[in-house]
């Protein structure tokens, strides 16, 4: 019997029932087949050696996908415990997960310490072990045989999960010596794997509860290429160099501070300066969009959330209701914007002639993160969002849909975002009780987006089961200087919230419509998007985007009033900076503006006071000659002009 096997390109291949899929790989190409770590089949991850019962999708997976990396990393973690096994005999083992980067796997060592020290000889006994190309062996076992094996092993771990696993839906995977409870998927062989590190070995209770055991979290990294992992290690060190706690505290653009609060930054000088020309940055390119400013409170009634099903999804994540002295009255700070611009297009009735009705908002919001989830400004309890919500009509919909993309990649190219793509998240196939609204309406908002993304030839990939729980949306995926992907401005589709707070407009026909709502987010959160921006330039911002975009440096105090004088003019025509009235050689001063990333230095001594003019050095470049003052203002303005690409009406 023969089946049929829908690729990714749409073609459609036939085989014979119980084809696997690397025998699809190897009827494409050896060299595809040689490189198949994993399948998706029908939207689920499986051994390449699956056999293959009915008409299916498939994907074949490989390093390149993330799914494959994911099951890279999960068999290495298998291999990384098949070490641990042989060299602390009697070792027990919990879970052991792939994760953004690697794996780890938390075990006993029954007293026996892990430390840096040994971390050489586990990866030496995992390429040991790798090389034998052991096979990865699905052996599926009933609950009783599976729970009579770990019981003679003495695994307490293995029990424990066993619990909650149901008879019939149980698997172990062998390789080589080791044997584990596991649901799979796992690459082919151990071969695959050619590199190997240790990362880290910390504390872990068992089951995160404080009142467990605590066994040992073994952190891990392996890659196909020994080439990778060095390269992967490069990254690393370029990354901690990076790191937008470490710049922002240098660069002096924020910090934190416990009285206030874990999780709430303070904006300095500097970058509150950084935030307001990036927000004034937008808000000219959505003044030429036709968005109207919006301001609402920091605050809602609880009623406001209930309305909207925020309360209902996100009410044990937000920061608990704020009671008042009046019986019954709760608030509670705003966790999302979108319900009160509903509430400013219900303030008056509206007509046809109104849409679409674009409202804008850099609006904060407040969101309850566990305190170990917080993390610099990427993580954080209150935010600001560029948010704005646009309300149309049905046949408004894909046309302000691809004019929110083309101010999306206006955004990018602006700031220098070169490699991204998009991913069109929709609902879950199997799953879809955690949606509000009806199908037809989804399906309505998924068409648009679908259509929408292709019609701008956008480079996009559907994830299902990712869209949020009143509609689907386009997110955009940023590759930065490190290689690393953010997702960055979102754009979603919503008819529910419309519904739920009874939204209409008089149509030309007369009669009463429901608009369609169109929710948008270019930078997503000021604090998360600055965060990419420092790590992505690391601090070293353009000209126009820079908090200090000059520093006047007198080479003695004999010329600080025409370094004042050259200031305030500059000052004048909206270049912002400083002077360094430092007693310091003028080497010095040059050395601290580099390192404070100042893009251009005015040097100001005898012989430009005399000429009334400037010497001007450009950071990392040296000397750009000598500039009258208001050639170096036509100067910083071209500067300006060639990193800001013109933004049009749409």
């Amino acid at each position: 019997m023969e089946i049929k096997v829908t690729l990714p390109d749409g073609s459609i291949r036939e085989f014979e029932q119980g084809t696997t899929p690397y025998q699809v790989a190897l009827s494409i190409s050896e060299g595809l087949a040689r490189n198949v770590l994993a399948a998706k089949v029908n939207g689920k991850v499986v051994d390449a050696n699956t056999p293959l019962t009915e008409d299916v999708t498939l994907s074949l997976l490989t390093w390149n996908d993330a799914e494959g990396k994911s099951t890279f990393w999960h068999s290495s973690a298998h291999l990384m415990a098949e070490a641990l096994e042989a060299l602390y005999p009697g070792v027990k083992f919990w879970v052991g997960p792939p994760v953004e980067n690697g794996f780890y796997y938390d075990v006993d060592t029954n007293g026996k310490p892990i430390s840096s020290d040994d971390f050489k000889k586990i990866e030496d006994k995992m390429l040991e072990l790798a090389r034998q190309k052991n096979e990865y062996v699905r052996i599926p076992i009933s609950k009783a045989d599976a729970l009579k094996y770990f019981e003679e092993k003495g695994d307490e771990y293995k029990l424990d999960l066993l619990e909650g696993l149901e008879d019939g839906q149980i698997t172990l995977y062998r390789q080589g010596n080791f044997t584990d409870l596991c649901r799979g998927p796992h690459i082919p062989n151990t071969g695959f794997i050619k590199a190997a590190k240790i990362m880290n070995a910390a504390a872990a209770y068992f089951k995160g509860d404080q009142n467990n055991k605590m066994l040992t979290r073994v952190y891990g990294v392996t890659f196909p290429k020994a080439k990778e992992l060095e390269e992967y290690l490069h990254l690393l060190e370029e990354a901690k160099r990076r790191d937008h706690r470490k710049l922002g505290a240098e660069l002096e653009i924020f910090t934190f501070s416990e009285k206030v609060g874990k999780g709430l930054p303070l904006w300095l000088p500097k970058g509150a300066m950084l935030r307001e020309r990036l927000e004034n940055f937008l808000k000219r390119a959505q003044l030429r969009s036709g968005y109207l400013p919006v301001v609402t409170p920091h605050i809602g009634s609880k009623q406001l959330y209930v309305t909207s099903g925020h309360w209902d999804k996100y009410g044990e994540d937000s920061f608990q209701p704020i009671k008042t002295p009046e019986e019954g009255e709760e608030f509670m700070l705003k966790p999302m914007n979108c319900p009160h611009h509903c509430e400013i297009f219900k303030s008056k009735p509206r007509s046809y002639r109104d849409l679409p009705l674009r409202l804008a908002e850099f609006g904060t919001v407040y969101r309850y993160e566990q305190s170990g989830e917080l993390h610099g400004l990427t993580r954080v309890r209150g935010f600001t969002q560029d948010d704005a919500h646009i309300f149309c009509a049905n046949d408004q919909v894909e046309d302000e849909f691809k004019k929110v993309i083309d101010l999306v990649l206006y955004v990018f190219k602006s700031l220098g975002f070169d490699d991204y793509s998009a991913q069109v998240s929709l609902r879950s196939l199997e799953n879809r009780s955690k949606y509000i609204g009806s199908d037809e309406d989804w399906d309505k908002a998924e068409k648009a987006i679908v259509n929408a993304a292709a019609e701008k030839g956008l480079k996009t990939v559907v994830e299902y089961g990712e869209a949020a729980f009143y509609g689907p949306k386009l997110d955009f995926m940023v590759k930065d200087a490190l290689g690393r992907k953010w997702q960055l401005g979102t754009i979603q589709v919503d008819y529910n919230l419309p519904k739920r707070f009874d939204l209409e407009y008089v149509g030309s026909d007369n009669q009463k419509h429901r608009p369609v709502m169109i929710h948008r987010a270019p930078f997503g959160s000021m604090e998360r998007f600055i965060a990419i921006l420092l790590e992505n330039t690391a601090g070293n911002f353009p000209f126009w985007l820079s908090p200090e975009q000059i520093a006047v440096l007198p080479i003695s105090e004999k010329y600080e009033d025409f370094a004042n004088e050259v200031f305030l003019i500059l000052q004048e025509n909206d270049i912002r900076g400083y002077i360094d009235h430092r007693a310091e050689k003028i080497s010095r001063k040059i050395r601290d503006a580099e390192v404070a990333k100042v893009p251009l230095m005015l040097i100001v001594g005898e012989k430009e006071q005399e000429e009334g003019r400037v010497s001007v050095r450009k950071k990392g470049e040296g000397d750009l000659g000598s500039f009258s003052v208001q050639e170096f203002i036509e100067f910083a303005k071209n500067e300006i002009n060639k990193n800001i690409p013109t933004f049009g009406n749409n």
